[in-house]
């Protein structure tokens, strides 16, 4: 449902554009993370930092070796930026998203290891629409937007970690 709800709105969009005569632009965006997210939101970054801070489990669905692609925030801000700036026949859609790929469970260790945390790691059965993998082909972004994230996961989680470190403290 997800998936052909974002293609649904994105027809929407052509055809508004065609019946008007607007300028559109579409961004797919990719696991973007980073401070001011919320700490129950149920995504896997902000799921396994505050399990971390808190020194409880950290759940990992599956074995872990599913990949994705982490965005930090200031990456996608400026990929959007860089989009609604560009020339008014480049609509998309385009993919904002970092290429990296990471295993949840890379992710997993990264974060017990910047928030120096005593967290073990606890499997849970994978769900079964649960995707392999997840990473943005963003070459049109490259070419078109000359955009590019440049925010490694190391300095995104740790500015996103002394977030929630801040926030947790006087929850």
């Amino acid at each position: 449902c997800y998936d052909e709800g974002k293609r649904c709105a994105e027809t929407l969009f052509f055809d508004y554009k065609r019946q008007h005569n607007l300028n559109i632009r579409i961004a797919r965006i990719f696991n973007t993370y980073g401070p001011r997210m919320h700490a129950n939101d149920g995504r896997v970054v902000s799921n396994f930092i505050v399990q971390a801070l808190q020194g409880d489990p950290i759940t990992i669905y599956g074995d872990g070796t599913q990949t994705r692609s982490f965005c930090y925030v200031d990456d996608l801000i400026n990929g959007i930026i860089d989009l609604m700036d560009a020339a008014d026949e480049i609509t998309g859609p385009i993919n904002l998203g970092n290429p990296d790929e990471f295993t949840v469970l890379q992710l997993a260790e990264l974060i017990i290891e910047l928030t120096q945390s005593k967290s073990s790691i606890i499997n849970k059965p994978l769900p079964g629409d649960d995707p392999k993998r997840r990473q943005p082909d963003i070459t049109l972004a490259k070419k078109k937007l000359s955009w590019s994230p440049s925010v490694s996961l190391n300095v995104g989680l740790t500015k996103t970690i002394q977030y929630f470190k801040d926030t947790l403290e006087y929850s």
